[in-house]
């Protein structure tokens, strides 16, 4: 996270100093950076990828990720119609669960619709095909690469997507495509290339009858080490296999270290060990901290530039030299991490704590009352542009 830090020019850090915190700072700089390895991607393996609007929808910067991306997938209404509305490209809907209230509208804006289970598909899936919309269903293939219990899709028990290949084989004919989405925040290529096979294992029969096959997000691609050009490889040659055409669907990968979220220390105390606490909330405004039980990383303080992972979340291990940062809401545990920094912080001292644009905005909530972050851009052109402010109505009307 230095590297955001080292980037802010001069005139950039004396705008930013004026602002009020806490912020969510995106850099357009930074994301594309990612999207242009997307973009690599794309180009030597015929794939196309589309923004995942779950894990990130900052519409702000839209303007400049459309050149390197084909369209959205969402996974509600409101997702599709912001993708179709302020994105364009291809518009891909997806929902555990259409209501019937809702799925014409849904229509309304998709280029491509996937049910979830054969009851949706058998309840909505004629609907879109008297559209001439493209029919997908998602598959469970009950194998996955995640590190998480919570985030795993291929869990016991779970009811994302379809995983009988006889029943599925079954409605073969009213689908053209379906989507896998079966990876978290995997690095290892080697690992995923194992997990294909073993779906092409099982469903290899019916990917030859379809059009296009989407395999979902959480394959960090974009991570230095990860060798682009064999997944590029293994894409192209599964794709010519089928006769597919390939989707990926970047969220994290998009936006990786795109953001930061830059804070003020509001108090400091001691208590075993140095303590802080800043006018931010994890509960409130990066709230995958809480769900995952990790550490957010510490990205700068002040003048100083960190690439600091957050250690010891739970505090069952305590470095009394380092300082644990807390944010403002009431829960006890709402701790940004613990870290050993140069000098002790000081009451006002600005803190930014890292790869703030995956899953934060899309999940950020009114928990206390506590003040929404405001969300400032860094334009392309280097211009600090405020994009939105939040006040005491928008807490007010999101309440009743």
């Amino acid at each position: 996270m230095s590297q955001f830090f080292h980037r802010l020019t001069d005139d950039q850090k004396q705008a930013l100093a004026k602002l009020p915190t806490p912020y969510y700072l995106l850099d357009e700089r930074a994301i594309i950076d990612n999207l242009a390895i997307t973009e690599k991607l794309c180009q030597a393996s015929g794939a196309k990828a589309l923004l995942a609007l779950k894990c990130f929808a900052t519409w702000g910067v839209f303007e400049s990720m459309k050149p390197y991306l084909h369209g959205t997938t969402s996974s509600s209404l409101k997702e599709v119609r912001l993708g179709k509305e302020c994105f364009g490209g291809e518009t891909h809907a997806y929902s555990v669960a259409y209501s019937e209230h809702e799925i014409d509208e849904v229509l309304e804006y998709a280029d491509k619709i996937i049910f979830n289970s054969f009851n949706q598909l058998a309840r909505f899936g004629k609907k879109a095909a008297a559209k001439n919309i493209p029919v997908g269903l998602r598959l469970n293939p009950q194998t996955s690469n995640s590190s998480f219990i919570i985030a795993d899709p291929a869990r016991p028990f779970s009811r994302l997507g379809e995983h009988d290949v006889e029943a599925i084989m079954a409605v073969a004919d009213s689908i053209s495509g379906v989507m896998i989405h079966n990876n978290c925040e995997n690095t290892d290529f080697e690992a995923f290339n194992q997990s294909l096979t073993d779906i092409e294992g099982r469903f290899g029969e019916l990917f030859h009858r379809l059009d296009w096959v989407s395999f979902g997000g959480g394959i960090h691609f974009i991570d230095p080490d990860y060798p682009l050009d064999k997944f590029a490889n293994r894409l192209k040659d599964f794709a010519t296999k089928y006769g597919v055409q390939i989707y990926l669907e970047p969220g994290e990968a998009s936006v990786h270290q795109g953001a930061v979220l830059v804070t003020s220390v509001l108090d400091t105390l001691h208590n075993g060990k140095p303590l802080a606490v800043v006018d931010a909330s994890i509960e409130a405004h990066m709230l995958d901290l809480l769900i995952y039980r990790q550490s957010s990383p510490l990205a700068y303080v002040n003048d100083t530039a960190y690439d600091i992972k957050g250690g010891d979340f739970d505090g069952v291990t305590a470095d009394e030299t380092a300082v644990r940062i807390y944010g403002k809401s009431c829960l006890a545990g709402d701790i940004f991490g613990d870290y050993t920094l140069d000098e002790p912080l000081q009451i006002g001292d600005k803190v930014a704590f890292g790869n703030a644009a995956a899953y934060t905005m899309v999940k950020k909530n009114w928990f206390n009352g506590v003040d929404m972050p405001s969300i400032v851009i860094i334009r392309q052109d280097g211009e600090v542009v405020v994009q939105r402010q939040f006040d005491y109505d928008d807490y007010k009307n999101s309440l009743s």
